[in-house]
């Protein structure tokens, strides 16, 4: 006898809606009691996806928010990486929201301590890392910024002084991935958007592993 998984919730209108709730306290009460549980079912399955990938244990974080105490948070987030302990000091992958869109990203914010290796290690290959992208992805250099360059309309240079930039800045980041906007259907089906998480994840993972010197 087999046990049929239970479909996935997707998300909807009133989960991008979350951001315009006004109030630290009121916006992550909508965030724990909406979206997290959300977070929880998706990344547990996302988080089982990406170790066959990755060949070894990845592990579930949820973005707590712990540090804000006046403004609310703009996005909210999934983080799925090696360490058990933490994410951020690690090349990670997550999947977020903004009020507009979900993102999808390949994750090397400035907490990463050996920065300047992974970007060298980048530059050395640099027309591997460029193979290894598809045109319909984009890059973003700060994980708390909305906007995002599309990788189509990159050249080899742009390459290059996006990795030379975070090489050299301290605070510069490297998110490669997709963005979907709120309205697209897959977010409302959540297998569909598990699916399209996992090949994103699968897609990057070369980078992952040449990230995690």
């Amino acid at each position: 006898m087999t046990t049929q998984t239970a479909a996935l919730a997707g998300f909807t209108q009133a989960d991008f809606d979350v951001f315009g709730i006004e109030g630290l306290e009121d916006r992550m009460a909508a965030i724990q009691n909406q979206i997290q549980p959300k977070f929880r079912a998706i990344g547990e399955r996302l988080s089982v996806d990406a170790a066959v990938h990755a060949g070894n244990e990845m592990y579930l974080h949820v973005a707590r928010h712990a540090r804000r105490k006046v403004n609310p948070p703009k996005d909210t987030w999934l983080a799925i990486c090696s360490n058990k302990r933490g994410y951020k000091a690690h090349p990670h992958f997550q999947l977020g929201l903004f009020d507009d869109h979900l993102f999808l990203w390949l994750a090397l914010i400035y907490e990463v301590p050996n920065k300047s290796n992974i970007a060298t290690a980048f530059l050395n290959q640099i027309d591997d890392v460029i193979a290894a992208v598809p045109k319909d992805y984009v890059l973003s250099l700060d994980h708390m910024k909305k906007e995002s360059t599309a990788v189509s309309g990159m050249s080899k240079q742009d390459w290059k002084d996006a990795l030379i930039r975070f090489r050299d800045v301290q605070k510069a980041e490297l998110l490669i991935g997709r963005h979907v906007q709120a309205d697209d259907a897959i977010l409302r089906d959540g297998d569909a958007l598990l699916a399209l998480a996992s090949s994103t994840y699968e897609t990057l993972m070369p980078l992952y592993r040449m990230a995690s010197i």
